[in-house]
């Protein structure tokens, strides 16, 4: 099991156990109006909503996102005077008493909890009087910060109740990371996709608009905007996101520089359901798998052969097919090839299978069917409500 898919899991055991409470919760209002229950179960439906809000404002890590408010949610969830937050020697979030001396007695316990890596406590410690304890907020092993609380009088739970939740807001940070890892490798592999794109096709292509500039310019003309409509699509900027329209006319623009190439040799056959267009699709999913059939599957064979492309509505999902006539592959090759980190043929398909799964979970890849001399079927599922996503779309995601 790999790290991310480790915190997947771990994330997805939180999550179910919230909404597992949550149920329960709510099935007792519908039986018994405002009646949540015990004290004690009153008191657990508070701490997990105020755990809730400040999750959100902890994933930006600490040195971005909205800490004051979960520096507000944390004093709620501890019930103390004031909390601070301390991170790279400095207070970075404070939600009660504001004045210097609580915050440079926030830096100086802060400090003493980096050095010890344990937590600290000063004054109070009778349970009487005002007193300040502190907790290491620890990822990956290093102290990247404390939680901080002072109250009036310190009490004991409040001090083992400090560390429990430095212990949390340690697990928001790690995910939050872990967030940032996958966007970072979402674009990565989209670098990937580019960099196979731009040496095997952009020569092919130059070198066939180069033959017809002579005998067909105005042919040639045509093929030039085709080919800066493909490379301004391919290596734009705008997000993880588009529509299956948006990528279809980057498809359309590389077959027809492809037949320019293959002449009558290439035969395409579109079966697109109108309703299906405005899909939400991962970027490059779709266009990796068009090439390989054309590249791989079609180049190799002299007489060349045909694609078809469908796209089905298919209730909550469209499922989008693309099919060559090629020479296809081995079966087990192709399992070991979407297994194996590999470079070189086929990096494509194999990426976007990577992607799908990471996107929509293991029964999300790609559906690949083949064998040797019978060419290729590739088939991919997406959901049809993706709102996360839609959000991503309406913020710069795609190019209109």
């Amino acid at each position: 099991m790999t790290e991310a898919t480790a915190w997947a899991a771990v994330l997805g055991a939180a999550s179910g156990a919230l909404i597992t409470v949550l149920l329960v919760l709510a099935r007792r209002l519908a039986r018994g109006g405002g009646d949540l229950g015990s004290d004690a179960e009153q008191a657990a439906y508070r701490a997990l909503h105020e755990a809730g809000l400040a999750a959100t404002h902890l994933r930006g890590g600490l040195a971005g996102g909205d800490l004051d408010r979960a520096a507000r949610h944390l004093r709620s969830l501890l019930g103390s005077a004031t909390v601070a937050l301390v991170h790279e020697g400095r207070v970075v979030a404070l939600d009660g008493e504001t004045s210097d001396a609580v915050q440079d007695a926030a830096v100086s316990l802060a400090a003493r909890v980096a050095d010890s890596g344990r937590r600290q406590v000063t004054g109070g410690t009778d349970g009487e009087g005002k007193g300040i304890v502190g907790a290491p907020i620890v990822v990956d092993g290093r102290v990247v910060g404390a939680l901080v609380a002072v109250a009036d009088p310190m009490r004991a739970a409040l001090v083992r109740a400090v560390g429990e939740v430095a212990d949390w807001c340690a697990a928001q940070l790690a995910l939050g990371e872990l967030d940032a890892s996958r966007a970072a490798l979402a674009e990565a592999e989209l670098r990937s996709l580019r960099a196979q794109i731009s040496p095997h096709f952009i020569y092919n292509a130059l070198t066939a608009i180069a033959s017809f500039i002579t005998t067909e310019p105005a042919r040639a003309r045509e093929l030039v905007l085709e080919f800066a409509d493909f490379t301004r699509y391919s290596f734009r900027r705008q997000g993880e996101f588009t529509t299956l329209a948006e990528e279809l006319r980057s498809i359309h623009s590389y077959l027809e520089l492809e037949r320019a190439r293959f002449g009558d040799r290439l035969q395409v056959v579109l079966r697109i359901a109108p309703e299906t267009l405005a899909t939400v699709i991962p970027f490059l999913s779709v266009q990796p798998i068009v090439e390989n059939a054309v590249r791989h599957g079609l180049e190799p064979g002299e007489r060349g052969g045909g694609i078809r492309i469908e796209a089905r509505d298919d209730a909550t999902h469209t499922e989008i097919l693309v099919e060559d006539d090629g020479v296809g592959m081995d079966p087990e090759a192709l399992r070991t090839l979407l297994n194996t980190e590999a470079d070189g043929a086929h990096v494509g398909i194999r990426n976007v299978d990577l992607r799908l799964r990471q996107l929509y979970g293991p029964a999300g890849g790609l559906v690949v069917e083949t064998n040797v001399g019978a060419g290729t079927l590739v088939r991919m599922r997406v959901p049809k409500s993706q709102p996360q996503h839609d959000l991503a779309l309406h913020t710069g995601g795609v190019r209109t």
